[in-house]
């Protein structure tokens, strides 16, 4: 895919990973629609347009149609947008479960639905989905987000797969943990004691922005991570004794009431 004289429409490019995709893209020749329910806040950056979207608003699908109206060029759209709440399931309030439902997974297929024939239309088009590593490997303390990522990951796979003989990609990259704001320090202690390797957003954008410059399917992030995606889908009970064997180290986290 080229990035040169492209229009991406980017959302959650206020958060880390979105926030650090901005300038690569715009240096790549790239004009950036930066996506955000507070567009005022933002600083202005050269090469950058803000538009207001609450993807978590009852109203989206007509947001979009008054976006695209305002800005038909647009013809790529990198969806980086997320929640998340580390908290064991009981105390997860149904509010926090809503919006990791509302965010994570129902604006993006809300934002393919909507796009996908529009570019089909235009002979091109593409749609970039960040997801997870927890979209292939369920993590104790992150029930709500592994069950919206693991839809994101399906999704895009069966949108890729319906829209195989258009012009429209369809890309996902799998990123695995990353020290973004939405991962308060608390995370980040939990995952130094688990043994995690944390990514930053700055590195999570360059593997992005490669997945798009080559066309990529999809792709996963980090070793071994990417190792235990393909073992968690062939030999899951694997995956389950490793986990087993953390479950105390989790639990003493969860119970300290860390949450984001």
């Amino acid at each position: 895919m080229k990035l040169h004289n492209r229009v991406f429409l980017l959302l959650g490019g206020t958060g880390g990973i979105g926030k650090a995709l901005v300038e690569p893209l715009i240096r790549a020749g790239a004009r950036v629609i930066v996506a955000s329910r507070h567009p005022e806040t933002l600083p202005h950056v050269s090469g950058a347009s803000t538009v207001h979207l609450d993807l978590a608003g009852p109203d989206l699908e007509g947001q979009l149609v008054r976006l695209t109206e305002a800005y038909p060029e647009i013809d790529g759209v990198i969806h980086c947008a997320g929640q998340n709440q580390f908290a064991s399931l009981d105390k997860l309030p149904v509010s926090a479960i809503d919006a990791q439902i509302s965010v994570n997974l129902r604006s993006a297929m809300l934002v393919g639905r909507h796009f996908a024939p529009r570019f089909e239309k235009a002979g091109y088009g593409a749609l970039v989905f960040v997801g997870s590593t927890f979209g292939s490997i369920g993590f104790p303390g992150y029930t709500a987000y592994c069950a919206t990522k693991f839809g994101l990951r399906g999704f895009s796979e069966a949108l890729r797969r319906e829209l195989a003989d258009t012009p429209v990609q369809v890309i996902y990259v799998a990123p695995r943990a990353t020290a973004t704001a939405m991962n308060p320090e608390a995370v980040s202690e939990l995952n130094h004691a688990l043994g995690n390797t944390m990514d930053s957003p700055e590195m999570v954008a360059g593997e992005i922005l490669k997945s798009m410059e080559n066309d990529d399917r999809r792709r996963f992030l980090g070793w071994p991570e990417k190792l235990f995606v393909i073992i968690n889908g062939i030999l899951p009970r694997i995956v389950d004794k490793a986990m087993l064997k953390q479950l105390p180290v989790i639990r003493r986290f969860l119970n300290s009431g860390v949450s984001s």
